[in-house]
């Protein structure tokens, strides 16, 4: 197969567009931004002017403008920053579509709108997630780490009853699979239209089949070629978190090549862990069950032009809410590690 060239840029997914985050995040060399939504339902937040707290609403009946997302990227771009996309969609959009509960017609139609209104405002990538959320817990108790940095960790011993449903319904694989059929072939026609890139996020943890009588389908690679398969479309594919591909035990970077060879990847989560489910942590990004050049190196193979940011990051001494610091030096890892291999 012929190599492709691709350019690989490091970024960083943040909810506050601040002056001061985004210049923090220029100062780091970073070029890309990821916006985390801020759900007025799910998160609740004080939105303060610019200077303080700059975020992007979005939630069940709050979907931003084309002017309002445009206003949003003008912003980032007087920072010398691009911003990329959406990072996710919240729960409260696509948990009735995936439940096939009341109200998911209505949650299609502001899915739609949100997707038109990214594309008139230039901004190419909305990333979502098909992950049932108050189901369990992503995480049980902390690790340390070294220099007694924390980390977050998973043990499904810990989980009380994982398989007692939680809800009056207990699904099948194949009613979620036939729901997530109906969102694809509702949701990319239009995508298709607006010039608008979805990208589908592993379930966290992922390689469960249930829990709580709720099916987690995107647990494993097979799932997301099946995914990928059920509605063909140049413009769907994968928020690859590599962090969740190595809590599934997988070799990290023969995935980064099966699904790169087929230009599946839109953007990467640059994590990784030590273990797999049932019980992991995770860690910094130099260690962990993958070597990040051999990573790299491989997205560089298979021409991956897109970019790369840190997902979860431990907590180091003196980070606040956002870990700037274990972001500062994960962007900064990730960044000297890009430029060696391209450079190679």
């Amino acid at each position: 197969m012929p190599v492709r060239q691709g350019t690989i840029s490091v970024g960083v997914r943040t909810r506050n567009l601040s002056t001061s985050r985004l210049n923090f995040i220029r100062q780091l060399g970073a070029t890309d931004v990821f916006v985390d939504h801020a759900d007025t339902d799910e998160e609740p937040d004080e939105f303060n002017d610019r200077t303080a707290s700059y975020t992007v609403e979005v939630g069940r009946g709050t979907i931003p403008s084309a002017e309002e997302l445009t206003e949003a990227r003008e912003h980032v771009e007087e920072h010398d920053l691009t911003l990329r996309g959406i990072q996710s969609l919240p729960y409260s959009l696509y948990g009735d579509i995936m439940l096939g509960r009341e109200g998911r017609e209505e949650a299609l139609e502001q899915i739609k709108t949100l997707i038109r209104n990214l594309g008139e405002a230039d901004i190419p990538i909305l990333g979502y997630q098909w992950n049932p959320r108050g189901v369990v817990p992503m995480r049980t108790e902390p690790v340390e780490l070294r220099g007694n940095a924390t980390g977050t960790a998973f043990d499904l011993d810990e989980i009380d009853n994982p398989d007692e449903p939680v809800l009056d319904h207990e699904y099948t694989e194949e009613e979620f699979w036939d729901n997530y059929h109906g969102f694809l072939k509702e949701v990319l026609p239009v995508a298709e239209e607006a010039g608008v890139d979805l990208a589908l996020h592993p379930v966290d943890p992922p390689s469960i089949e249930s829990i709580g009588g709720i099916p987690r389908l995107f647990r494993n690679v097979e799932n997301f070629e099946k995914a990928m398969d059920l509605v063909p479309s140049d413009n769907h594919g994968l928020k690859l978190c590599l962090g969740c591909f190595s809590q599934m035990g997988e070799d990290v970077t023969e995935v980064v090549r099966r699904f790169g060879e087929s230009d599946d990847i839109v953007f990467i989560h640059f994590r990784d862990v030590v273990g797999a489910v049932p019980q992991f942590h995770e860690t910094f990004v130099d260690e962990g069950n993958f070597v990040t050049a051999d990573v790299v190196r491989t997205l560089e193979d298979v021409g991956f032009d897109g970019v790369v940011i840190p997902d979860h990051v431990p907590e180091m001494e003196g980070d606040d809410d956002w870990r700037h610091r274990a972001r500062s030096f994960t962007v900064g890892y990730l960044r000297g590690v890009v430029d060696t291999v391209t450079s190679e």
